[in-house]
């Protein structure tokens, strides 16, 4: 097996490249309906030997002339009342450790001005935010309880 912790210690490197990962139509089908248009990506995911965690590095083009405060101040006032989005400071980026055993999403950014793009990073713990932690946060809205009822356990690092 390609991904047994013995077989990828000490090493890194990418799989499913060539638009063969299977997330891939649902964040088309996501980023399609934000845009209100259709959007195609390319992503391509990376397997590190930790025990978990995601850091996805993701490009967009800029339509238009934006500075880079003008961006910050949009992801802090898109995410302001989100209690697990926590946007990193101006400059800064998140880092897995800092999730780890969270349901919080971190996210930096930085435009690239050569290429006139946008570079988002962003890191989750897969295990407390992925299925699991979502469904506990889905169940709590759907039930009408606190948005972070059984989610606010403080993350594992240091």
């Amino acid at each position: 097996m390609g991904t047994l912790f013995c077989e990828v210690t000490d090493g890194f490197r990418a799989y499913k490249v060539g638009g063969a990962h299977r997330h891939i139509p649902e964040i088309e089908q996501e980023l399609t309906v934000l845009a209100g248009k259709p959007v195609t990506i390319s992503f391509t995911p990376h397997l590190l030997p930790i025990s978990r965690g995601i850091l996805s590095t993701m490009y967009a083009p800029l339509s238009s002339m934006i500075s880079e405060q003008d961006i910050q101040e949009l992801y802090e006032s898109t995410y302001a009342d989100e209690p697990f989005v926590r946007v990193c400071p101006t400059g800064s980026f998140p880092a897995t450790q800092y999730v780890r055993g969270s349901n919080c999403c971190d996210i930096g950014m930085k435009i690239d001005p050569r290429t006139n793009r946008i570079i988002v990073v962003s890191a989750i713990d897969n295990v407390a935010k992925g299925a699991s932690g979502q469904a506990v946060q889905n169940m709590n809205l759907m039930n009408g309880f606190d948005e972070t009822c059984a989610l606010m356990g403080a993350p594992f690092f240091p």
